[in-house]
């Protein structure tokens, strides 16, 4: 047996035993759960709707008691008042007022934690691949493994759509450009990239293409090295497979009815009925930005007075998502299709000296919705102000392991970064009162 050889089943042997320590659970009971198999994840698509900033779980989804942010008193608790939902006993703030009806189609999972206070970066990094940053291997988002491993769902679509502004984070990482996303800035150009100037006809382009191939060639007889040259072909062979009418015409956002636009509203709005359109396309996995910034003057990072408008951004991720929710639900959609609420973290009940918040990533909410889940329950609890998990934790890699486990992907799968072995999840189990 070679070194080489040694060096791999020792890595296996690691990882595995790495898993298996993780995953250990702490009681018989616990033990004989982890046993008993899940039913099998019926999504076929995930829209993850991303809330940059870090959105604030007591302002949101799990209020609790009245605040107030006016300096001299700086009473800590909840912005907003409370409103009954769908789910017996399960409130929402009151300016999720449409979501609260629909509360039955949701999951609201508020008892999300891990360790990253201070860097938006870091977290949001955490939020997308599921890992802590590592100076040595840069891991997969979330989007690109689910690309890699179940691929578009229709012909003639890319895997991966990102409608905002692109980042390392939502990226390929080891997985490679066949992983990647393609991404739009707005939703009335469409991806203007692909698009061919008008004055380069057929036969310039032609040429242009076999000029290419040559240097391509010549590349790789002087150097040798095959991969980057492969990926590069892939997504050129990709953007032209998306330059054609066919993918360019779910971009028309103009055909479908005046009253369900209006329903959506704004852009944000607007972002969602496209990812509608792209899933009925085949587009398996579509990240939707909301961190718009000019809503309320600093999106979700309700520093200082970005706190005063932060109803403005609720309100419209409210009339948005709930209209995802029932025009999926009519076209028949929603049990393929998850919905993800995401965030890089929450936000601390007391208020900081310009009335708003800051970071606080130890108990968090990420909503989940449709997606053949056990919809209708809430899951975790946290204490009196939010600041801490009482009641049913969920790691990040759980939260992950969840994903994947309803789109059919095995969440304890190996991947490899070269010879390396990564599992899909760092180790994550699905939550189970999601599935039976």
């Amino acid at each position: 047996m070679t070194h080489d050889t040694d060096r791999r089943a020792f890595l296996r042997t690691s990882a595995a035993a790495g898993l298996a320590a993780a995953a250990l659970p702490a009681t018989a009971s616990e033990a004989d759960e982890a046993k008993a198999e899940l039913p099998k994840g019926k999504a076929e698509h995930v829209v993850m709707v991303w809330l940059g900033g870090g959105a604030c779980q007591i302002d949101t989804w799990d209020p609790k008691r009245k605040g107030d942010a006016k300096a001299g008193k700086k009473k800590p608790g909840s912005y907003y008042d409370p409103i009954d939902t769908a789910i017996e006993g399960v409130h929402v703030c009151e300016h999720l007022e449409r979501c609260a009806g629909l509360l039955d189609r949701f999951n609201p999972v508020r008892s999300v934690h891990h360790d990253v206070v201070d860097e938006h970066a870091a977290a949001t990094n955490r939020m997308h691949t599921g890992r802590p940053t590592s100076g040595t291997i840069v891991y997969p988002s979330l989007g690109s493994v689910v690309a890699h491993e179940r691929g578009p769902a229709g012909e003639g679509v890319p895997a991966y759509v990102l409608i905002g502004y692109p980042n390392l984070t939502r990226g390929p990482g080891f997985l490679g450009a066949k992983a990647n996303f393609v991404y739009l800035l707005d939703t009335a150009s469409g991806p203007a990239g692909f698009k061919r100037p008008e004055w380069i006809d057929s036969g310039r382009q032609s040429r242009r293409e076999k000029l290419l191939a040559e240097f391509r060639k010549g590349y790789r007889d002087r150097v040798g090295e095959q991969s980057t040259i492969e990926q590069y072909d892939e997504s050129v062979d990709e953007a032209l497979r998306l330059s054609g009418p066919q993918f360019e015409s779910v971009f028309q956002l103009d055909r479908e009815p005046g009253d369900l636009r209006n329903s959506y509203g704004g852009e944000f709005g607007q972002r969602c009925l496209l990812a509608r359109r792209l899933i009925e396309r085949g587009v398996r996995f579509i990240e939707v930005s909301h961190n718009l910034n000019f809503v309320n003057g600093t999106g979700w990072d309700t520093h200082n007075q970005g706190q005063l408008k932060q109803h403005l951004l609720i309100r419209e991720l409210d009339s948005a998502l709930a209209t995802l929710v029932t025009d999926l639900e009519e076209k028949k959609l929603l049990d393929k299709t998850l919905i993800v609420v995401n965030t890089e973290f929450g936000r601390p009940a007391g208020f900081d000296g310009g009335g708003g918040r800051g970071h606080h990533p130890h108990s968090f909410t990420v909503v989940l919705a449709g997606g053949g889940l056990k919809n209708g329950r809430a899951i975790g609890t946290t204490d009196e102000l939010g600041m801490k998990v009482v009641d049913r934790p969920v790691s990040v890699p759980d939260l992950f392991a969840t994903v994947h486990h309803a789109l059919g992907i095995d969440p304890h799968k190996e991947l490899y970064a070269g010879e390396r072995p990564v599992p899909i999840t760092d180790g994550g189990r699905p939550v189970r009162e999601l599935f039976v």
